[in-house]
């Protein structure tokens, strides 16, 4: 295990201690992030000469996983942080990539409307001059870390230019804007996920992120490939975890009356199988998509549409069947088994959506342009 890694594995060790009490409240995992500013993993993407850690994809990835197998709440704010962080080291100026790398800024992504809903990609907001500025206006859906963040990387229509969209670096706290509402959801209780309004939001010129116009080419080359391969470490990270408190609870459960237990049944072993063998499948593609990325293969952008749809879906029958075979223990609030059932529905509906994505395998497989 590298440096990089011992540092999550420490992360992990506090997100795990808070995980239950983090879902139970809906707070956000202030421990655990704070643990994870204090190993230096904010700059983990950063450069070296800004300060930064110099990582990959890869190492955020592998970083990610191990968050989840403690606290899928924890692994997705870290998840939009890298994938906000990746816009800022790539376009943006260097006092906020400097920042980034110090840890004193926890980015996130603002994409999600209200009016364009799971197409991410053509926002409705309006980006307007304003002086020597712009102004902003928007109903944002939903943002991760919304009350938590230092600043927003905003999607909007372009302000002059041709194109689907222009990026912007939004501080949290910019006059105008309103988070309207706090998150209370079904699973990922603890990430703050909440909308967003904003209203005659004034920012300078300078807190563009690349060119007007140009966003959607920053979302599908930069953005996508990140978001997609961590949020299916997300889901791998549960998948992992699940099968090991299964296999231990079916290993230490016992019908005293016929002095058997739970793993002596043909039933609930081939569950358990069905479970490694699907866990183990959906790994194996995420890390194929990864070593395409890595190596400029054609079929590295098919290979981030299907991880995410693949590793999603996967965790959806894997949290089922570790629901059945861990059985009236899986529904009590304090075996995490439970928890981790309802952080595994979030993966498939969370923007590019499991529906969205196989329409554009779909697309891919039969020759038909994707947008």
């Amino acid at each position: 295990m590298n440096d990089i890694q011992t540092r999550f594995e420490h992360c992990a060790a506090v997100a795990r201690e808070h995980a239950a009490r983090v879902d139970k409240e809906g707070r956000f995992p202030s421990e655990a992030i704070e643990a994870i500013r204090e190993r230096g993993l904010f700059g983990l993407l950063s450069a070296k000469e800004v300060g930064g850690l110099g990582g990959t994809l890869r190492d955020a990835a592998l970083g990610i996983r191990t968050l989840a197998t403690a606290c899928a709440s924890t692994a997705m704010v870290t998840c939009m942080h890298f994938a906000g962080a990746s816009v800022i080291e790539k376009f943006g100026r260097r006092p906020e990539r400097e920042a980034v790398a110090r840890g004193e800024h926890l980015s996130t992504l603002a994409f999600s409307e209200a009016g364009s809903r799971s197409h991410f990609w053509a926002p409705m907001s309006t980006a307007k001059p304003a002086g020597s500025g712009f102004v902003l206006d928007a109903d944002k859906s939903w943002i991760t870390s919304a009350s938590h963040a230092t600043a927003y990387v905003w999607s909007s229509k372009p302000v002059s230019a041709e194109g689907a969209s222009t990026l912007w670096l939004v501080p949290r706290t910019a006059p105008g804007l309103t988070v309207t509402r706090a998150f209370d959801g079904l699973g990922l209780r603890g990430n703050d996920s909440a909308p967003v309004q904003a209203r005659g939001v004034g920012v300078e010129g300078a807190a563009m992120l690349g060119e007007d116009g140009k966003g959607f080419d920053v979302m599908m080359g930069v953005v996508l490939p990140a978001f997609n391969v961590m949020n299916a470490a997300t889901s791998i990270g549960l998948m992992e975890e699940s099968v090991r408190l299964v296999a231990a609870h079916a290993g230490a459960t016992r019908y005293e009356n016929a002095g058997m237990s739970v793993r002596d049944f043909p039933t609930a072993r081939a569950s358990i199988a069905r479970m490694r063998v699907r866990c183990d499948m959906a790994a194996t593609l995420w890390l194929d998509t990864l070593a395409a990325l890595e190596a400029g293969r054609e079929d590295a952008q098919l290979r981030v549409l299907e991880c995410k749809a693949a590793c999603n879906d996967a965790a959806l029958e894997v949290l089922d069947l570790a629901m059945r075979v861990a059985g009236g223990a899986a529904f009590r609030r304090d075996v995490p088994v439970e928890r981790f059932f309802r952080d595994a529905r979030a993966g498939s509906i969370m923007a590019p959506t499991s529906d969205v994505l196989y329409d554009f395998i779909g697309k891919a497989a039969t020759g038909l342009p994707l947008f």
